[in-house]
């Protein structure tokens, strides 16, 4: 091997090659129309849900605030590898440059993180409103909001500056070929020639403080809801709580679960096909399925829906 050859696969300037998808399927052009179909849903409903809340003055209070979030989220994390996917199958391109594929590892990462923090916080404000409803305007004002909005943000902003770096830094001098959809943390690392184990095990404690915060005051918070929702005298009001919690928690159980899977789990559970079908559960069926948990199984957004199509806007 001459010295160009060797500066070119220890450097990363020649890119990798994200194996994708559709390769794994039969029909690669029926899968694409359906990932593109999901795609557009994903968008279409996280905005039509952030413009009924901004529009209904009856849906401005601090959980339809959290939700908004949740749905900017959402349609920025879609977007950071769906797009860059279907035009690589549209154009017959599969390559993406180094810098791009940290690009892309930095955002998710940070969309990710944030994510995480931000359905704790969700969940934080049901507690309060369930279990402390006279100080939940005390509790959770506005700017009690904006603060763990702000902090769920920082959090994830820190994940991401923290493993992209670190992972788009080693010397990668085996195949170019990602088996992957878009540059994950994992699928990248199996590309390096160097000792990553090290890393690894940073990388899986690194995780488990990320998620052991938010899943301790998650589990804590619905320990508390679950047992008023027990005291509650009245049948309407706990099948009201039940359902927002329910909602809540479908979110939660989708998006932690292929967190764990993915970030948690030895390499040994791991193959290419799962890694990339749990991949597709989080980025892209849940934010199909967060406008959708939090429209459908709640009135307030759906009777908003009905007033904003017939022009009632509530200002």
């Amino acid at each position: 091997m001459d010295n160009t050859t060797w500066v070119v696969n220890h450097t990363g300037r020649s890119g990798f090659y994200l194996v994708g998808l559709f390769s794994q399927y039969k029909y690669p052009a029926l899968l694409c129309v359906i990932v593109f179909v999901v795609f557009l849903m994903a968008l279409s409903g996280n905005i039509i849900l952030i413009l009924v809340i901004y529009c209904d003055a009856h849906l401005h209070n601090p959980m339809y605030f959290f939700i908004t979030q949740l749905s900017f989220m959402d349609v920025m994390y879609i977007s950071v590898t769906v797009p860059k996917m279907l035009m690589d199958q549209v154009l017959g391109v599969n390559k993406i440059s180094a810098p791009e594929c940290g690009m892309q590892m930095f955002l998710y990462l940070t969309l990710g993180g944030s994510e995480v923090f931000l359905l704790a916080a969700m969940a934080y404000d049901r507690y309060v409103a369930i279990c402390h409803p006279l100080l939940y305007p005390i509790l959770m004002n506005h700017r009690v909001c904006l603060l763990l909005v702000s902090s769920s943000w920082f959090l994830g902003s820190l994940d991401g500056f923290t493993l992209t770096p670190v992972t788009m830094t080693f010397p990668f001098c085996r195949s170019r070929e990602i088996h992957h959809f878009f540059c994950e943390v994992p699928a990248v690392m199996k590309l390096s020639c160097s000792d990553t184990s090290l890393y690894e095990t940073l990388m899986y404690l690194c995780c488990v403080l990320m998620l052991l915060i938010p899943v301790t005051v998650i589990s804590s918070s619905y320990s508390f809801i679950l047992f008023t929702i027990h005291r509650m005298n009245s049948a309407e009001g706990q099948k009201k709580a039940f359902a927002t919690c329910s909602s809540h928690m479908t979110v939660v159980i989708l998006f932690y679960g292929a967190s764990v899977y993915t970030y948690m789990l030895p390499t040994s559970y791991h193959t290419p096909e799962k890694d990339m079908i749990v991949s597709f559960l989080y980025t892209i069926l849940t934010p199909v399925l967060n406008p959708l948990i939090y429209s459908l199984r709640n009135k307030d957004v759906t009777r908003a829906l009905k007033r904003m199509l017939n022009g009632n806007f509530v200002l």
